[in-house]
C-alpha cells in the first residue's frame, strides 16, 4: 500500500490545511515544466503520485478509509510478528522439552533406585503401580521387576485378605462383609469361578 502521507511529506495527524500547503509546495517543486527531458518523466511520475495522494487525503471520507486500511495493515503486521515470535518461543520450548524429557528419563532411573526404600509399604506399592501405568514399560522392563517388588505386592494381597477375615469375625462389620461378598455381582462372578 502506498504511503500517501510520506508522498506529501506530512504527518498522519496533519490537518486539511497543512496537507493542502504541502500539496501546493510539492506541485511547484515537481512541476514537469521545470525539468529537462530526462528528468521530466520522473517529475511527471512524482507529480502523479502527489496528485493521487492529495485526492485521497483531501477528501475526509477517502482519508478515513485510507487510515482504516493502514490500521488493518499494521495490525496484520503485528499479528504476523507475534506469530513469528510465538513460533520461535514454541521451537525453543520444544527443544527445552526434549532436553527435559531426557533429563526426566535419567531422573526416573535414579528415582527407581531411591524408591526401593519404600518397598514393602503400601506407599511403595502405590508408587510401583503408578510407575507401571504412567511409564508403560516394555515387556523386557516388566520382566526386570525385582523380587522385592513382587514380594511387596504379594504381602499387600495377603494383608488385605487377613484384614477381610478379621472384619468377617467382628460382629459389627459381619453384616457389611456378608453384603459385600454375597450380594456384589463382582464377587459373585469371582466366587462362581472357584465353585
Amino acid at each position: 500500500m502506498k504511503d500517501y502521507y510520506g508522498i506529501l511529506e506530512v504527518n498522519p495527524n496533519a490537518s486539511k490545511e497543512i496537507i493542502e500547503k504541502a500539496y501546493k509546495t510539492l506541485v511547484k517543486k515537481y512541476h514537469p515544466d521545470l525539468y529537462s527531458s530526462v528528468e521530466k518523466k520522473e517529475a511527471e511520475k512524482k507529480l502523479k503520485e502527489i496528485n493521487e495522494a492529495y485526492n485521497i487525503l483531501s477528501d475526509s471520507f477517502l482519508r478515513s478509509q485510507y487510515n482504516l486500511e493502514i490500521q488493518k495493515e499494521k495490525n496484520t503486521t503485528r499479528i504476523n510478528e507475534s506469530r513469528i515470535q510465538d513460533n520461535t518461543k514454541n521451537n525453543e520450548r520444544n527443544v527445552n522439552k526434549t532436553n527435559t524429557s531426557k533429563n526426566q528419563k535419567n531422573n526416573s532411573q535414579n528415582q527407581h533406585v531411591r524408591k526401593r526404600s519404600n518397598v514393602g509399604t503400601l506407599f511403595g506399592i502405590v508408587e510401583l503401580i503408578k510407575d507401571l501405568w504412567a511409564n508403560k514399560p516394555e515387556k523386557r522392563e516388566r520382566k526386570k521387576m525385582n523380587q522385592t517388588d513382587w514380594l511387596a505386592v504379594g504381602l499387600t494381597i495377603v494383608t488385605l485378605i487377613i484384614i477381610g477375615v478379621i472384619l468377617w469375625f467382628i460382629p459389627f462389620t459381619n453384616g457389611w462383609m456378608r453384603q459385600l461378598l454375597f450380594e456384589n455381582p463382582i464377587f459373585n462372578c469371582i466366587g462362581g469361578l472357584f465353585s
